[in-house]
């Protein structure tokens, strides 16, 4: 069973006899090949070795002085948003921090660390009087590196939010040199989007996880979405990095375990045989897979709260889809109109909707055509493509509310349930799709009834009609009535059409929808904790592929290990599924060993960030 494996490598030994390409454009050690695969180190890191003198380094050919790195740039841009406003915040970040305030404020004493003081800021290299003065009043704050959010030295100044002012003050920064012939002049630039929160990764103030959480945070419109991006802004011991990097050492370990196997068996001696002790190590993965695979679901559960839920209103022409919509989001956002067909494209509004952004979509009513019409009014290209566009939105929806309305009988006077059969249809075709959704039933012109209240006949009638309908999630509604006038005195109705009743039933819908997954019980031991997987919520997209890419090679682990044998276990075979897996942890955050080259990662996730952050 002796099988030679790549172990582990230490980030304090260099295994590269030749480094090829090593700076790129940014001033970044970037990769270089181990065995054929690509390896990712930070400038801050690969320094240390060049201090230290590091013979292989030296031995390649590779000088202090040929290593471009960004503590030989100091970047400075606006943090705040650009326009009129009472103060502008102007953000430097560099070795530079000393020379830009000392041109800026001449004469003047250099501020306490953390401390903001007072000062006027003037044209760099010009005489302080009252005529180059740029701003007369700016408080300044020194942040000495490395304990700062770039890891470097940072200056903030705090301006007047003039857009005069901020021009001025943004365009004598890169002039804060020593000397206009001075070799320093390209170390003070503009910064790039995002560049701030880069240099924070870099010099390991922030992983991915966290800067990405960040980016959440910067976007979040609702108060669900701020609540998500906060649980993993900040380190925690729960936070998404600690668990990750919890499951990677959980891996290496069992790891280790098997690759003794492959190394010492012959040489020394294991109270345990092989079957046992891979047994052992399969107990833990399953354990672990089934943590993992319940963040991942929660992964898809966040996706909700962080790009909207999508709410499809579907019903028949006339049925009050329109009406509803107004009333939901306060404006007339649709036409409301007697005649039929009035809607023909998807009329869709973004709302937050009790701390939930969502996604309202109104459609047009469903008819059949096709020598099948319900009406003698032939249904035109137009529409018949409308109603095409509305099946496919309300199949594709999170949450697809059925709106059905009571009509007066023509026959005996008395109201009666309207169930069409396209809508019921649809409604099925909704409930039997792979991926569960929510359905909601609002029954509108409840005000044909004298009760105000559903009689429980319309209830059993739409609970067979639509099978697996919640009755609790089936709705009297009004809006005629929500959209009257309000009453005063005694009549004064606190909720008229019954409109808030309904929106608080979307709202418990949205709350079930995005409360986390946990894991089985079986194995699961003592982190049944909700806290814990609550975060996971906040796991992005690229997360989430990770992690069910992770999952995959756990089950060719698992796999692999039920088709062995006691004697012809293949440990090589499975000890590369556990390194594998560690790899999608350690990619998560870009740190560790078999992080391999994140810079291809971090330009995707910079892409939203704005200059300045």
């Amino acid at each position: 069973m002796r099988a030679s494996f790549p172990r582990l490598l230490r980030r304090d030994v260099i295994y590269s006899r030749h480094v090829p390409n090593i700076v790129d454009s940014g001033g970044c050690i970037s990769r270089h090949a181990i065995g054929g695969r690509a390896w990712s180190f930070t400038s801050s890191r690969w320094q240390s070795h060049l201090r230290g003198g590091n013979s292989l380094l030296q031995a390649s050919g590779i000088r202090d002085n040929a290593i471009e790195t960004s503590a030989q740039s100091t970047i400075y841009a606006l943090s705040t948003a650009p326009g009129k406003a009472a103060i502008a915040v102007i953000r430097i970040s560099g070795p530079a921090c000393a020379t830009i305030y000392s041109s800026l404020c001449p004469n003047r004493p250099f501020p306490k660390p953390r401390t903001a003081t007072l000062r006027k800021l003037y044209e760099p290299h010009q005489p302080a009087t009252e005529s180059t003065i740029l701003d007369a009043g700016a408080l300044i704050l020194f942040f000495p590196g490395p304990q700062t959010v770039t890891g470097e030295d940072v200056l903030e100044l705090h301006t007047h939010g003039g857009p005069a002012v901020v021009k001025a003050v943004l365009g004598s920064i890169p002039r804060c040199v020593t000397s206009p012939s001075s070799s320093t002049r390209h170390r003070i630039r503009y910064a790039e989007a995002g560049e701030f929160t880069r240099r924070a990764f870099m010099n390991d103030r922030l992983d991915l996880t966290q800067i990405e959480a960040l980016g959440d945070t910067l976007s979040a419109t609702t108060e669900q979405q701020r609540r998500l991006s906060v649980r993993n802004s900040a380190t925690t011991t729960n936070g998404l990095s600690t668990r990750y990097e919890t499951w990677r050492q959980h891996l290496l370990h069992a790891r280790g375990e098997l690759e003794a196997l492959i190394d010492f068996s012959e040489d020394q001696h294991f109270d345990e045989s092989p079957r046992s002790l891979t047994d052992s190590v399969a107990t833990q993965i399953r354990h672990l897979r089934s943590q993992i695979g319940a963040h991942a679901q929660n992964a898809i559960r966040g996706e909700l709260l962080r790009n909207g839920i999508s709410i499809s209103l579907l019903g028949a022409p006339n049925a009050g889809k329109s009406s509803l919509l107004n009333r939901v989001v306060g404006r007339d956002a649709a036409i409301v109109s007697t005649e039929e067909g009035t809607t023909r494209d998807i009329v869709e509004v973004g709302i937050d909707l009790g701390g939930w952004f969502v996604r309202l979509g109104d459609m047009a009513g469903l008819r059949v055509f096709g020598g099948e019409q319900t009406s003698d009014v032939n249904v035109g290209v137009v529409e018949r493509e409308g109603i095409n566009r509305a099946i496919d939105r309300a199949l594709a929806s999170d949450v697809l509310v059925v709106v059905v309305s009571i009509e007066p009988s023509t026959d005996t006077g008395t109201a009666e349930l309207r169930l069409d059969h396209s809508v019921v249809e649809t409604a099925r075709r909704y409930c039997e799709r792979t991926e569960k959704g929510t359905v909601i039933v609002a029954v509108n012109k409840i005000d044909h009834i004298p009760s105000g209240s559903l009689p429980r006949r319309y209830v059993d009638a739409l609970t067979s009609a639509i099978p697996g309908l919640d009755t609790a999630h089936i709705f009297g509604i009004s809006c005629m009535q929500a959209n009257a006038p309000p009453k005063l005195g005694l009549d004064h109705d606190p909720d008229p059409g019954n409109i808030q009743n309904f929106l608080q039933g979307l709202i418990s819908a949205f709350k079930a929808m995005t409360t986390p997954v946990l894991p089985s019980a079986e194995g699961a031991g003592d982190v049944l904790d909700q806290s814990i997987y609550e975060t996971s919520l906040g796991a992005s997209e690229r997360q989430r592929l990770l992690l069910e890419e992770c999952s995959a090679h756990l089950d060719g682990f698992l796999s692999g290990l039920e088709r062995s044998g006691d004697d012809d276990i293949d440990i090589v075979v499975l000890a590369e599924e556990l390194r594998a897996a560690a790899g999608c942890l350690a990619r998560m955050t870009g740190r560790g060993e078999e992080a391999g080259d994140v810079e291809e990662v971090l330009g995707v996730v910079f892409e939203k960030f704005c200059v300045g952050k």
